[in-house]
């Protein structure tokens, strides 16, 4: 439905067996929402009885084309069996040949489990084209982030900083939060181009140019240092600011941390012998010695000569030249508001700060009798990271807030279990070659996980990508959550090789979800010198009618939330708080309408047809009758007691972890369909280094190992990459060539600020404006277009523009336009605003519709009025020659950078 998740009621009406939904509300008694709902959850009835909806399994019609959308129905016996023949042909054979790709679901762990078993590389959720930015650039450095894994708490900040957030992202909970923040006199700031949404309240509104976040908090870090207004015993003792970098250039080990004899360590794939340069005894010791306190400044000799630094001493030279001055120019931010902004920060984080008294210990074994409070909060999510430089970007924000001394402390980022992890997380280990590959086997490694180097990497011998969407390879190094925006081309390509099978999952990739969606279609559409498809069958699973079923092969009915279990949890997506984790369910209240069915118990019947190993017995039966009975017996291990659910296991006594029980599901429907176990309060806070948490987080599996989780600022990993470019470390591999000067640049261990890649291939003069989108409050991107309510609050889309920037043009106010990229041009119409950036147009995703699309009428305002923004923004960057080069995305994790497209407008008739 949404991916805020909040717990509803379902008001029933008529007879048993013929029920229908009155009406929907919030549920009071759910943690998440508190029974607070807004226009998407309570017109979730509109959803159930959409005349879009997918009622029947349908076959494209024999000699008809993709995308005319003729399709003749078939039985569910026909579908799966067309599945399991094609498929079991590809397993059989050549495993990566099945691409299998979803979009915004609830359900990744079994998805990813599915791909893993089946054996294929080419699996991944929707992250590389929403946040992945945020996930890697955060985790990579404090060890969690926002959205699921953390936020803000408002409960106790005083200072609360909105920095590239779309108007309702969280929506209820965070609208709750902002709203008791403000009542009790929290300040609230708000930088971003637009100014809508948790903007409009804001006390303070910064206007921002889209792309140039990263220049504005580099200079805030800037200003905090050189007036060494940061909170130095936290960034002393808790991240790894102290410790030796070694300086000899010509040394393999450049820019990695020295180390010292005899490591303590708990953790077999993390160190934690580095050594810091100890102020009193002016000589090097092991990191957190009894009564030794770490140089953050200065250059060192080690005793056999080597030159060293404390890491903190190369960020400060780093982010000397970040001044205000400079960043003015690039983000239009003036330099005085910078320098009043810092101060803000500095001053409510450490002259405001405050004690809880709760005690804890922490990892070296120091007794706390207290925890502080350094009271200034921040949230961020895609308006920093859908940028082809969102990654050095996240990983400055990450920094800053850490100078304030606010990571897992009261008023400012807190975790919600199971993370913290580490920086990055080695629970899940990478396929590292093609021989991971194998034909009728499973995948030898996790389809998606964090490279801790090189070492990590899914290439050939040659370097080259394993994966369709050469996720974890030379070219994106770290794509954690994979690049479901490459696969339709590279697959079209044959680049890294073709495939055969493509199943798409609950995202619309012929429109809103891609890039060009008009070379999308062409590329779904197109065929080889034989008069075969390029990309020769494929499969959509949705609930809805989008404008990419019209191009399947094969089309699957799935159900609505509203007719299925579903489960969000701490293997998955979980919606845990604070205080302690928590998971939840969603048990069905109307039986699935038409054929449908969830397609969960699709891919659990697919993949006992398969014999997949996971979902099968030894005598090659299926191990599960349904989707709710693998969601009660799964465990992650034999004997793990480790499943989906953490609530109610065992005998219904147990939680977290314990064997399975039958009755669990009957459980969480009678208590709100919710679990929550509160940790200790010693356990609340610093759990990055609080050793009660961790050995807890151990008993009850969130972590395997209960070593600290040291803050980043200095990147070890990066620079892991950098070597290897650099024809270093040769053991680990060494990137092709025409990537090694890509790889030494990006992959820098310390952030740096750099334009957005398209900037490189975009006249200025010529297309002087920058085009954002974002999610309007009232819609969860296409899925709602269809909604009878909600399309009376946007059934079409204007382009919003400084109404000083559109006159400029001669634009009148609600006139036709062009807006234009290097890319293509669309038709709109203009609506003036002074709550945009005079350099910045946007407007709201998803609106415009294809003809006939999602049940609606061909000249349905979505089609007639409605545009989207994605026909101007090119997947791919010009290379050399006028030759297509690398795609459109961040060189690091992958990340689409969908906001650095440039504009130009002008009247149209």
């Amino acid at each position: 439905m949404c991916a805020c998740r909040c717990g509803i009621r379902v008001h029933l009406e008529g007879e048993a067996g013929s029920e229908k939904v009155r009406y929907i509300d919030g549920n009071p008694n759910h943690p998440l929402n508190k029974g607070v709902i807004c226009a998407k959850g309570a017109s979730g009835i509109m959803k159930q009885y959409s005349p879009a909806r997918l009622m029947h399994p349908l076959r494209r019609k024999a000699g008809a084309e993709r995308g005319a959308g003729e399709f003749e129905r078939i039985s569910w016996d026909e579908a799966l069996a067309m599945l399991e023949q094609r498929l079991a042909r590809i397993r059989a054979t050549d495993p990566k040949k099945f691409a299998f790709f979803t979009g915004r679901d609830q359900m990744q762990a079994l998805t990813g489990l599915f791909a893993r078993q089946f054996g294929t590389p080419n699996y991944a959720a929707h992250g590389g084209f929403c946040s992945v930015n945020m996930a890697a650039g955060m985790i990579y450095t404090i060890g969690g982030s926002f959205w699921e894994f953390g936020g803000p708490d408002l409960e106790r900040a005083k200072l609360f900083v909105m920095i590239g957030t779309a108007e309702d992202h969280h929506s209820n909970p965070l609208k709750i939060a902002i709203s008791k923040f403000k009542r009790e006199g929290g300040r609230f700031i708000s930088i971003n181009p637009v100014r809508t949404g948790y903007s409009a309240i804001a006390d303070e509104w910064i206007p921002i140019r889209p792309g140039t976040d990263g220049a504005l908090l580099l200079a805030l870090c800037n200003q905090l240092i050189e007036n060494e207004r940061f909170d130095q015993a936290f960034v002393a003792q808790y991240t790894n600011a102290g410790y030796l970098v070694n300086q000899d250039e010509t040394s393999d080990e450049h820019g990695l941390f020295v180390l010292g004899e005899g490591p303590w360590q708990t953790n077999p794939f993390r160190t934690h012998n580095q050594l810091w340069w100890d102020r009193k005894t002016q000589a090097p010791v092991p990191n957190h010695a009894p009564g030794a306190e770490p140089a953050l400044s200065g250059e060192y000799r080690m005793p056999d000569g080597t030159r060293v630094k404390p890491a903190f001493q190369l960020l400060r030279e780093r982010f000397a030249p970040y001044t205000p001055e400079w960043a003015e120019k690039e983000c239009g931010i003036p330099a005085d508001v910078i320098r009043r902004l810092a101060r803000e920060l500095a001053a409510t984080a450490l002259d405001h700060s405050f004690e809880l008294p709760i005690a804890w210990t922490d990892c070296w074994g120091n007794e706390h009798k207290s925890v502080r409070g350094n009271p200034v909060a921040f949230h961020a999510m895609r308006g920093l990271a859908a940028h082809s430089n969102g990654f050095h970007t996240i990983r400055t924000l990450s920094i800053l807030m850490s100078l304030l001394g606010t990571i897992d402390r009261p008023g400012g980022f807190r975790h919600k279990p199971p993370f913290p992890r580490g920086t990055p997380p080695v629970y899940a280990r990478l396929p590292t070659g093609p021989n991971a590959v194998t034909p009728g086997m499973p995948l030898g490694g996790a389809a998606l996980g964090f490279p801790a180097g090189p070492e990590d990497l899914f290439v050939d011998a040659q370097g080259e990508p394993v994966r369709i969407d050469k996720a974890f390879s030379w070219e994106y190094p770290l794509a954690v959550h994979g690049m479901m925006h490459n696969v339709i081309a590279n697959a079209w390509r044959g680049d890294p090789y073709p495939i055969d099978t493509l199943m798409i999952f609950m995202a619309n990739m012929a429109w809103n979800s891609s890039m060009r969606p008009d070379e999308a279609r062409r590329m779904l559409n197109d065929r080889d010198a034989s008069g075969e498809y390029k990309i020769p069958f494929l499969v959509v699973c949705d609930a809805f009618e989008s404008e990419t079923t019209a191009f399947a092969d094969l089309v699957l009915p799935d159900t609505t939330y509203l007719e299925r279990h579903d489960v969000m949890s701490l293997l998955d997506r979980p919606i845990s708080e604070f205080d302690g984790p928590t998971d939840s369910v969603r048990v069905p209240v109307l039986p699935p309408s038409g054929e449908c069915r969830p397609f969960q118990e699709v891919l659990i019947e697919l993949a006992g047809r398969l014999k997949l190993p996971a979902f099968t017995t030894p005598e090659g039966k299926p191990k599960y009758r349904d989707y709710p009975d693998f969601i009660v017996n799964f465990e992650t291990e034999p004997g793990s007691g480790q499943g989906f659910l953490i609530g109610w296991r065992g005998d219904g006594e147990d939680h977290l972890v314990g064997k399975p029980n039958p009755e669990q599901w009957k459980h969480y429907a009678e208590n709100d369909c919710v679990f929550h176990y509160p940790l200790e309060a010693s356990q609340r806070y610093m759990r990055n280094w609080n050793r009660g948490y961790n050995d807890w987080a151990q008993r009850a599996r969130m972590r395997r190992h209960g070593d600290p989780v040291m803050i980043a600022l200095y990147s070890e990993v990066m620079q892991r990459f950098r070597l290897a470019a650099q024809g270093k470390r040769r053991s680990a591999g060494r990137p092709p060539e025409r990537l090694r000067e890509r790889v030494e640049k990006y992959c820098d261990p310390l952030p740096f600020y750099h334009p957005a890649l398209e900037d490189a291939v975009t006249d200025p003069a010529r297309y002087p404006l920058r085009a954002v989108t974002q999610r309007p409050m009232a819609m969860y991107h296409s899925w709602d277009s269809q909604n009878a309510w909600l399309r009376q609050i946007h059934g079409h889309n204007f382009l919003f523009v400084n109404g000083a920037t559109a006159a400029a043009q001669g634009i009148a106010d609600g006139a036709w336009m062009w807006i234009e990229s290097q890319w293509g041009r669309v038709r709109c119409r203009a609506r003036y605003s002074e709550a945009v950036e005079p350099g910045t147009v946007w407007t709201w995703n998803a609106i415009g519709k294809a003809p006939g699309a999602w049940g609606l009428a061909p000249d349905a305002a979505e089609s007639r009025l409605g545009f989207i923004l994605n026909d101007l923004i090119s997947d791919r960057l010009p290379g050399e020659d006028g030759k297509a080069g690398l795609s459109n995305s961040d060189p690091v994790t992958g990340q689409a950078g969908w906001y650095d497209v440039r504009v130009r407008i002008s009247p149209a008739p």
